[in-house]
């Protein structure tokens, strides 16, 4: 008996592993029973797995989960599609409030690709109810009895695969047709009437304001009839008839594609202890790829054996993946602040900035250091790198809970442009903005840029603090400037106690930097033999 119970254990184990999880079911049985009670009275939420990308011909991309579907679920397989029900439903077998529907078992398709695992077996997971793909469609028919059918948008990035009935297209397809989703759908103008009927006569000028900003970006909306008059009365009397007319033109419609993706910001900007775990993980690996290229660099190196080296050590440790394609940039391709190419095969004694992130079961760390090539910072290197590092230093330690995002932004800023200006590079604090051009903080979890609403911090949030300064070639100041870009990141666990660097481990200071990529490196001795003296 204790024998079959230790099989069984081992082999649940080894689902979850497979599935890329390594979270319990209780975990994610507690994420949508939390998602259930935030939910409207009288709502359904559908959500759908991510498709599978192709890479060229017949190859496909590795398949990655969507995180938002992976978040309720811990399922990694496509062609999936997740159904939250705020109130009990009712069958043949009693009641529930989810269901999950899944690949079916195809022993000649699993040859080629991978286990599917069976429904009993995903019943283990802690689903109420769990059925293939083909019921998806019958299920979703009623769809209408519902006040809101809570959806993201959708995007036209699915191949509708040959031979198949019900692939993600199709599930998508079937969902659109039982929503009654409309062919031409404007999302903006859709947002825009969301805008108009949440309002109420107190608060018409700040709707108003956020109706505007639509606008700057979409001009065609002033073709709407409603829009026009909503911003053209300079009084609240017309409100109510504003707001019938905008009820009338959504009728026909009860899918609401604003709630889930709030419930989603609200839920995933602070993470769970197991979460934390994960992320803890992820950034300890990515920290000792850091050391690794500090110890190993040298002048001779190319970006993409400088990429090759963090991505060896997160696959030493376990990590799967990248949390996002690896930034390695050289010199001027510093100053590029998502370069990807990482193709420059000569980095001399320049600057390189080092953006990657290992991803652990899912979880991402999002960790850079701006080393020099040759090990030595040079006056102009140094006097950038350490505004930058006193920037990130006073913001990690403002990084305290009931502190604004706008507000720690705002402190790196005056700091780095403080230090512009005692430089000479720039004459007003207005044109660091032309240095300095990114915000400062976001979240980290399952996605690098993880959904939060970004107002104040709070306990248990995961974010990185990451100011930088990138002068690039042209730039209207001392061309002994040009072509330095630097970034020093790092991931921030929120507490009580005050804020705590994860990624601590990974120098930060120019001068132990430098102390470190003085020490020998377990790659010194890895030579490889001449590409040429093999080919014959």
């Amino acid at each position: 008996m204790k024998n079959t119970y230790l099989i069984l254990c081992l082999a649940f184990l080894q689902l979850l592993q497979s599935q890329n999880s390594k979270l319990s079911p209780e975990f994610y049985q507690d994420k949508r029973k939390d998602f259930r009670m935030k939910m409207p009275e009288n709502s359904v939420a559908v959500l759908f797995s991510a498709p599978i990308r192709n890479r060229a011909n017949d190859v496909d991309y590795v398949f990655h989960q969507d995180p938002n579907f992976f978040y309720l679920t811990g399922w990694h397989q496509p062609h999936s599609v997740l159904i939250i029900y705020k109130d009990p439903q009712f069958d043949e077998n009693g009641s529930f409030n989810e269901k999950i529907y899944i690949l079916e078992r195809d022993e000649y398709k699993e040859l080629w690709n991978g286990k599917r695992f069976s429904i009993e077996a995903v019943r283990q997971l802690g689903f109420h109810r769990v059925t293939t793909r083909n019921q998806f469609k019958a299920d979703v028919a009623n769809l209408s009895k519902y006040d809101k059918v809570l959806m993201f948008g959708f995007n036209n990035d699915i191949r509708d695969l040959e031979g198949d009935p019900y692939d993600l297209f199709d599930l998508k397809a079937a969902f659109k047709e039982a929503i009654n989703f409309p062919t031409q759908f404007n999302g903006d103008l859709y947002a825009v009437y969301q805008h108009i009927l949440k309002a109420d006569e107190e608060h018409i000028e700040s709707v108003r304001e956020e109706v505007k900003a639509h606008v700057e970006l979409d001009s065609m909306l002033l073709d709407d009839e409603i829009v026009k008059q909503f911003l053209a009365y300079p009084n609240t009397d017309f409100y109510s008839e504003v707001k019938t007319k905008t009820a009338f033109a959504l009728r026909n419609y009860n899918f609401d594609l604003e709630v889930l993706p709030k419930l989603m910001k609200d839920m995933r900007e602070i993470k769970s202890d197991e979460e934390i775990d994960l992320l803890k993980k992820a950034v300890a690996i990515s920290v000792i790829g850091q050391i690794e290229v500090m110890k190993a660099m040298h002048p001779e190196m190319t970006e993409r054996e400088i990429q090759g080296i963090h991505e060896f050590v997160y696959r030493k440790y376990g990590a799967a993946d990248e949390g996002y394609p690896s930034i390695v940039g050289a010199g001027e391709n510093s100053c590029v602040l998502h370069y990807i190419e990482n193709e420059k095969k000569e980095i001399d004694n320049q600057l390189v900035l080092m953006d990657l992130g290992a991803e652990f079961y899912g979880f991402t760390a999002d960790v850079t250091r701006t080393i020099p090539a040759n090990g030595i910072y040079s006056l102009e290197q140094r006097a950038l790198y350490e505004i930058v590092y006193e920037a990130q230093e006073k913001s990690i330690q403002a990084a305290l809970v009931g502190t604004s995002f706008r507000s720690l932004f705002e402190l790196s800023y005056a700091i780095v442009a403080d230090g512009l200006l005692r430089l000479g590079i720039i004459k007003d604090v207005s044109e660091a903005r032309s240095y300095y051009p990114h915000g400062l903080s976001h979240h980290i979890g399952l996605d690098v840029h993880d959904p939060g609403n970004y107002v104040d911090l709070a306990p248990n949030m995961v974010v990185t603090i990451e100011p930088g300064i990138y002068i690039p070639e042209g730039s209207p100041c001392d061309s002994k400037w040009w072509n330095i870009g630097i970034r020093i990141e790092d991931d921030i666990l929120i507490t009580e106690k005050g804020p705590l660097n994860l990624s601590a481990g990974a120098p930060r200071k120019w001068e132990e930097i430098e102390l470190m990529m003085k020490q020998e490196s377990v790659l010194d001795d890895f030579i490889l033999p001449e590409i040429e003296t093999l080919i014959q």
